[in-house]
């Protein structure tokens, strides 16, 4: 961590804020303000240096050149206008105070003074900062070390502070996607940026097109292009697949899939069924690999974003057939989201000996008290194997990915302490696990998960 010793998540400068946070945590206590958790166990937990386990940060950007792509395979922006829910709103009072906080914006400042007086005071920092920026922002949050979630790493992004975790939906994508694309309106634009993540991964590779046989294809894209990630610093994969189809990712017959690949490499269109059955194959295959290679599998589980998203095609559950595959045993698995709002059902899974979960969105989404209450009920069976994460994006200005960040870091850490101290309680711990729980939520269960060792 800097020398430097930036302000606690959910500290400012003010006395409204303080006000604020004062409240936030007497409501998360469900009681009056001094009767919240135990302060020194707060303040122990505010000041914990993290690892955020799922992230979407921003590559620095020098002036005049093109804005940053790469921050995610499956940016929504694209599909047709749907609602997002309230904690996840530029206008949410969080976001106000994360800005105080970072940029000591006046919190009663409104309209266009806020706008400039925002606008002017983070371009200094970006412009300040430089190539900097993005570890500046870790340390406000108190985060030491983020998985970022994107498709290439950039300028600003040093390993020492960012782990790479890059997409691989593309990987089970090979042959013409046109009918799958036309099922929905949010599908129709979304497939089309896979199939252009795949034309990407195969220029990498210096190959014009897909391989004739599955095996080919698995051996010559899929395998090399994981070797080529992992050395080039991945430490884990991510899928999106919920925005695209179900997670029931049932077994597919081997020989099947590969006459499927057969009869379209060339060309034509696949059934829904056909497609299915190759990406259920090659899923597993992209498993196995990851495993081989010590990388671990982030899989986009919870309530989504856009108006077709499937609801039942994205329960936690639907995955338990590939937890439970005798070869898929030395991958890692991390439900992110921790499956919002089934959080019941991540429950189930977490005895799977290479299952975790992450509370990466959810300390953005949830109520506070679900929050809590998601913790206590996980905690409570296995401490060993939820994640902190942050799920930071970059919403423009007014909520940019740092702002996230912040918002999420605080949450995060303010509900763990109130779950924490009501286990201390209730007889479940003593103080001493409690703060022993704390650093394994904050970052050893992540260090753990993803086969990582930092100073």
């Amino acid at each position: 961590m800097p020398t430097a010793r930036p302000l606690p998540p959910g500290h400012s400068h003010s006395r409204w804020a303080v006000l604020v946070l004062a409240a936030s945590l007497a409501s998360l206590a469900g009681c009056d303000r001094s009767q919240g958790p135990d302060p020194t166990l707060v303040e122990y937990i505010d000041t914990l240096a993290a690892v955020d386990a799922h992230a979407h940060p921003m590559a620095w950007v020098a002036p005049g050149q093109p804005p940053d792509t790469d921050f995610d395979a499956l940016p929504l922006s694209g599909i047709p206008g749907f609602q997002v829910p309230v904690g996840l709103r530029p206008d949410n009072p969080a976001y106000r105070i994360a800005q105080e906080a970072l940029y000591h914006i006046d919190p009663t400042d409104t309209g266009s003074v806020y706008v400039e007086a925002l606008d002017s005071a983070r371009s200094a920092t970006l412009k300040e900062k430089g190539t900097g920026f993005a570890s500046w922002a870790l340390d406000r949050a108190y985060i030491r070390y983020m998985l970022a979630n994107r498709i290439a790493m950039g300028s600003g992004l040093p390993a020492s502070r960012f782990g790479w975790i890059p997409f691989e939906d593309a990987l089970m994508l090979p042959l013409d996607i046109r009918r799958e694309a036309a099922r929905t309106p949010d599908t129709q634009a979304l497939y089309p940026l896979e199939a252009k993540l795949l034309a990407r991964y195969l220029r990498d590779l210096g190959l014009t097109r897909i391989p004739s046989t599955l095996r080919g294809y698995e051996r010559d894209v899929v395998a090399a292009t994981l070797k080529k990630q992992k050395d080039a610093g991945a430490v884990g994969l991510k899928f999106e697949a919920a925005y695209l189809r179900s997670l029931d990712f049932e077994p597919a017959d081997s020989g099947v899939a590969a006459a499927i690949y057969a009869r379209y490499a060339r060309g034509g269109v696949p059934t829904h069924q056909e497609y299915t059955t190759l990406e259920n194959h090659l899923f597993r295959v992209i498993a196995r690999d990851a495993g081989s290679l010590g990388l671990t599998i982030q899989i986009h589980v919870t309530e989504g974003f856009g108006s077709y998203y499937s609801e039942r095609g994205s329960s936690p559950l639907l995955l338990e057939s590939v937890f439970d595959d005798p070869s898929l045993r030395s991958t890692n698995f991390v439900i992110t989201h921790g499956g919002w709002p089934r959080v019941r059902e991540t429950l189930t899974l977490l005895n799977k000996p290479n299952v975790y979960t992450d509370i990466s969105m959810m300390d953005l989404l949830a109520e506070p008290r679900m929050l809590v209450d998601a913790l206590r009920l996980w905690l409570g069976e296995w401490p060993g194997k939820v994640l902190f994460g942050t799920d930071a994006f970059d919403g423009g200005a007014a909520q940019g990915w740092e702002q996230v960040a912040w918002v999420a870091s605080r949450n995060a850490r303010r509900a763990l302490s109130v779950a924490l101290d009501g286990m201390v309680d209730d007889g479940e711990i003593t103080p001493a696990r409690a703060r022993e729980i704390a650093r394994m939520v904050m970052r050893e269960n992540a260090l753990r998960a993803y086969h990582l060792s930092l100073p």
